[in-house]
């Protein structure tokens, strides 16, 4: 799955994420016990984690969810994207 980020240092950047399901954070384990990123959106294509929209902890979910929107990730995947509860 891709992990797109929203906000912060690395905004607009992506990453491949090999896992089944998507880490809570990112980065998973920074060391500090600061985690930069909070996953805020999945995208699913066939029933599968296709994507995971990462905010910045300081961003509001609704500045996430525009931005995501802007960014057309779900048609970009062909994918049913879903907020979280945060």
């Amino acid at each position: 799955m891709r992990a797109l980020f929203v906000g912060g240092t690395i905004d607009n950047s992506e990453v491949d994420i090999e896992s089944e399901t998507p880490p809570t954070h990112y980065p998973p384990d920074t060391g500090t016990g600061t985690q930069r990123y909070r996953l805020r959106r999945i995208g699913r294509h066939d029933g599968v984690i296709a994507y995971a929209v990462y905010g910045a902890q300081e961003l509001p979910a609704e500045e996430v969810e525009r931005v995501a929107a802007e960014r057309a990730y779900a048609r970009r995947f062909e994918a049913e994207e879903t907020a979280l509860e945060n």
